[in-house]
């Protein structure tokens, strides 16, 4: 069944492709079955989202392709995602609730919350009820857009309000006999799929060019949400040696942070490639349209130690280590 839901919006080769280089729970690639569970479901989701990001992150391709072409094989560990709250969102939630309404029927539910306070922003990590070490997680923050500045708050608001919802009703009914039932027929798993799957890119009009000087004048990260929306900021290999991975991407010539960053428990170990610049759209007077270089998604890469009473690998996050992370996304002329 993950094969199929993964085929249905890929296609077989490219599904297959993914799957065989990714590290997956084997009772998610069991025989088919009649129905598709939640946690199959949500890790066809990660397979689809992950694919997106290689297709938008040069970098990541070239160390997905290096690994499978080594013998090795992809943990997708967790993709991050970043809203807004303190204003208004046009037709959708603020903050992490827009993608909250549908991350509950996937089976996930809120673990922990995490101050980011050097951001003004707030993180959620969102852990898989049935294989919480297994199933992607997602690490949702919200920027508080009504903590900084007057002029930095009504751009914000004049950006995010245009959000629409690309979510059908079709959508919302599946999501429900889904959260009811915690599987759906193949058809409709297909179907729910491709439109989660649209969540994630920007919902709302390309930018006004003043607006977004505005918000990057104080927030690197909002003037990211402001052209890349919810697309997957980043996604994340889940590796035993982060350091002699990093060491290995240095040598490879590919745009890998200096430092790997430690949490305080000692047990999480992190680092990313610097985003990758593109080329996005800008509203300029009443008509124009500017192109601007702007800084894109990243990847990322993590170890995760086993906790002390063996219960498993420590599945947290660590503030510090998420602020020093989210820097990849800087424009060159923030530092």
């Amino acid at each position: 069944m993950l094969h199929a839901l993964v085929a249905a919006q890929l296609g077989a080769e490219r599904a297959t492709t993914l799957l065989d280089g990714l590290v997956v729970h084997p009772s998610l690639v069991a025989a088919e079955a009649a129905v598709a569970s939640r946690a199959v479901i949500a890790q066809a989701l990660g397979v689809v989202l992950l694919h997106d990001l290689l297709g938008r992150v040069p970098s990541a391709a070239a160390y997905a392709e290096d690994r499978w072409a080594g013998g090795g094989r992809l943990f997708l560990d967790h993709g991050a995602v970043r809203t807004v709250a303190g204003v208004a969102c046009g037709e959708l939630a603020e903050g992490q609730e827009s993608l909250a309404r549908f991350l509950r029927p996937l089976g996930y539910a809120h673990h922990d919350t995490y101050d980011l306070g050097r951001l003004r922003m707030t993180g959620h990590a969102w852990r898989h009820l049935d294989l919480p070490a297994d199933v992607p997680q997602y690490f949702v923050s919200e920027l508080h857009a009504d903590r900084f500045s007057e002029p930095f708050t009504a751009a914000a608001a004049k950006v995010i309000g245009s959000s629409r919802d690309p979510l059908t009703g079709l959508a919302q009914v599946n999501l429900d006999r889904l959260a009811a039932d915690g599987h759906l027929p193949r058809a409709a798993a297909e179907s729910l799929i491709g439109e989660l799957a649209t969540c994630f890119a920007r919902q709302h009009a390309a930018p006004a060019l003043a607006d977004y000087e505005v918000l990057r004048a104080e927030s690197d990260e909002m003037a990211w949400i402001a052209t890349e929306g919810t697309a997957f900021n980043h996604a994340t290999d889940r590796v035993d040696d982060v350091v002699a991975v990093a060491a290995a991407e240095r040598s490879a010539g590919r745009p890998i942070k200096e430092k790997v960053e430690v949490s305080a428990s000692g047990r999480v170990l992190q680092t990313a490639h610097r985003a990758v610049m593109v080329e996005r759209p800008f509203r300029v007077g009443e008509r124009a349209i500017e192109t601007r270089t702007v800084p894109g998604s990243f990847f990322e890469l993590i170890s995760r130690h086993p906790l002390p009473d063996g219960s498993g690998p420590d599945l947290a996050f660590d503030a510090a280590n998420a602020q020093e992370i989210f820097t990849m996304t800087r424009g060159p002329a923030s530092g």
